[in-house]
């Protein structure tokens, strides 16, 4: 059950994590922050308790483009999905916390999907 007080982004964000509990299948999870500046992402594994990549925008690859446009978020989308390649991982399940899916993150997942990623 949902508490009185939460704000609406910390009510998204936890129906957003039990929904994914019920359907991960132990899959490890694509995990996305978006802040005002940068965004980053994530790939971790839950049962080992360890990110197994990660990309954002302050990584020296993609930080010469721009910090928070949809095309930087692309960018990292498409560097998360290589790592997680790299690593092993070629589905993930996704989750955007509470943010809504659109703009960047949308742009993000988009990016990860066409670089190999299957969720």
């Amino acid at each position: 059950m949902i508490s009185k007080g939460l704000s609406l982004f910390e009510k998204r964000r936890r129906r957003n994590r039990t929904a994914l509990r019920a359907r991960s299948g132990g899959r490890p999870r694509l995990s996305v922050h978006r802040s005002g500046k940068h965004i980053y992402a994530q790939v971790i594994d839950d049962a080992a308790g360890k990110t197994v990549a990660s990309a954002s925008t302050l990584d020296k690859s993609v930080k010469g483009t721009a910090g928070s446009t949809v095309a930087a978020a692309q960018e990292v989308g498409k560097r998360v999905a290589e790592a997680a390649k790299a690593a092993g991982v070629t589905q993930v399940v996704f989750d955007r916390g509470g943010f809504l899916y659109h703009g960047r993150v949308k742009a993000l997942a988009d990016a990860a999907r066409e670089s190999g990623l299957e969720f």
